[in-house]
């Protein structure tokens, strides 16, 4: 197996730049995720590693090889589409020897190794199914086979999940997972699905406008976010952001002034805000709740019943939006009521207004 290495590799079409050059390294083993909103340049970048787009500059190396120049199919990578890309000509089993033909490996040896990535991916009795006679789920589990039959030193994986629907999702992510796993397989996965990525990634790097704003394990990336946009993208819902001022409490701790009312911070770890005043005030739904001593005000426009949970969302004085997540069988308010809002102490971000980024305020 290998890594995968990005040495300054930005990506610009005529004037217009797609990848910035800043993108994470995939280490030898390791499932890297690349999360964000279509356009953002996720995809873009796996491309380069496949080598079905050529890099503006800089390199892209593959173990200890630097790989611009050699052509895809010499890359010793294996890709994974959403679309499967499967041969309706041929069946399952001539699906998963294809590369292995390409590559002119003995027959005997073809078909054991057909046969094993068959065995490890439940597929021995759809062998001489053409793929039109396949569930969609079944037809991925047919194009992870071709990648794996392959033994790649990593594997491309694009929106592999996009075509299935919900229940097949859980179960093909949780085959992906366990292969990998079992593997040991580098991969670099690229989904602009939050739950995708944080059920299988050992990391997660954040990208928005072909720029990375955050790279980090699952857990960290969403109790620490780095910036507002990695904040109210990761989470269902995303995190509450309300604007707010910088000041200091009659205790001597900091507090943010905010439309909706005032947020105890805590004491500074250092200069209030980085010297920054104007912040973004940053707290998930599941640590807010109602009370009636709670800081904040709001005023309840929409009740969303989801089962265990539910979620009340209010309209703050200053025209922003809070989301409360509680459990079902709390009492649930009316539209149109009035309602005092606390923030659990310890769950507060603080972010800069001016460029988004986290400040150094303890919450």
């Amino acid at each position: 197996m290998a890594g995968v290495s990005f040495r300054g590799v930005p990506k610009r079409y005529g004037g217009v730049g797609a990848v910035d050059g800043v993108v994470p390294d995939v280490a030898d083993g390791e499932l890297l995720v690349l999360l964000g909103p279509s356009g953002c340049g996720k995809t873009t970048a796996l491309r380069m590693v496949a080598g079905l787009e050529e890099v503006t500059e800089g390199t892209v190396v593959i173990g200890d090889h630097v790989v611009n120049d050699i052509d895809p199919r010499e890359r010793d990578v294996a890709m994974v589409f959403q679309s499967y890309a499967l041969y309706p000509h041929l069946t399952v089993a001539g699906n998963i020897e294809f590369p292995l033909r390409q590559r002119k490996i003995p027959r005997h040896q073809r078909q054991d190794q057909v046969t094993a990535a068959a065995r490890t991916l439940g597929l021995e009795e759809l062998l001489a199914r053409k793929p039109g006679q396949l569930s969609g789920g079944q037809r991925q589990r047919v194009a992870l086979a071709r990648a794996i039959v392959r033994e790649p030193q990593a594997f491309l994986m694009d929106e592999p999940l996009s075509n299935l629907d919900a229940a097949l999702r859980v179960q093909t992510r949780a085959d992906i997972v366990s292969l990998q796993r079992r593997l040991g397989t580098t991969t670099l996965y690229v989904t602009h699905d939050q739950v995708e990525a944080m059920t299988m990634a050992h990391r997660i790097a954040v990208m928005v406008e072909g720029r990375l704003q955050q790279v980090a394990p699952p857990t960290e990336l969403y109790e620490r976010p780095e910036t507002v946009f990695v904040a109210r993208f990761l989470g269902s819902p995303g995190m509450n952001v309300v604007p707010g001022t910088l000041g200091t409490g009659s205790d001597g701790g900091v507090e943010a002034v905010t439309a909706a009312g005032t947020l105890a911070l805590g004491r500074p770890l250092a200069a209030p805000g980085d010297g920054a005043r104007e912040v973004s005030v940053g707290f998930r739904p599941e640590h807010t709740r109602i009370d009636p001593e709670g800081p904040l005000e709001g005023t309840v426009i929409l009740v969303e019943l989801l089962g265990a949970d539910v979620h009340v969302v209010c309209a703050t004085p200053g025209g922003d939006q809070v989301i409360i997540r509680q459990a079902s069988g709390i009492g649930v308010p009316g539209l149109g009521d009035s309602l005092r809002i606390a923030v659990d102490p310890g769950h507060v971000h603080v972010f800069r207004a001016a460029d988004g980024h986290r400040t150094a305020v303890a919450a």
